[in-house]
């Protein structure tokens, strides 16, 4: 009688320990996400050069905005970066990245990231050269006018 109590006991721990192992799963709580990139993309201000990256959200549950980039090795924070909200309407099996327009001279810039299954992600402001450049380019031909009476 008593081998069957702890074979039921042993079977009850393990039913209880493998319901919680799917919600400890890191990755989706970190959105940690492996990339490999063949040209230098901008994010924020960061030029990355072609390689691979880890993104992934910083491990705290009040901030869910913040992106750390490592290196491959996930032993070097390359950088930090606040990010916004941004939604999609429908959801993807895939991570998805889309950039800013390209403008000469500079690396895409990083818009918009989204963790596979999720509608909702991160958008990223572009960096300071590219921000210029649209800045210039947005405004050049804008006709001037006077504002009041004469």
């Amino acid at each position: 009688m008593k081998h069957y109590c702890r074979t039921i006991a042993a079977l009850a721990v393990s039913l209880m320990v493998s319901s919680v192992v799917p919600t400890l799963k890191a990755d989706d709580f970190d959105k940690k996400t492996y990339i490999t990139i063949d040209h230098s993309i901008d994010v924020q201000g960061n030029v990355l050069t072609p390689g691979s990256y880890v993104l992934k959200l910083l491990g705290s549950s009040s901030d869910r905005y913040t992106v750390q980039i490592f290196n491959a090795a996930e032993n070097h924070v390359i950088a930090t970066i606040l990010a916004t909200a941004a939604y999609r309407v429908t959801e993807s099996a895939d991570s998805q990245f889309s950039f800013y327009d390209a403008v000469d001279g500079q690396p895409l810039a990083l818009r918009k990231w989204f963790y596979p299954g999720d509608n909702f992600g991160f958008e990223f402001e572009p960096g300071r050269g590219t921000i210029a450049t649209q800045s210039g380019k947005r405004h050049s031909n804008a006709p001037t006018t006077k504002a009041g009476g004469d």
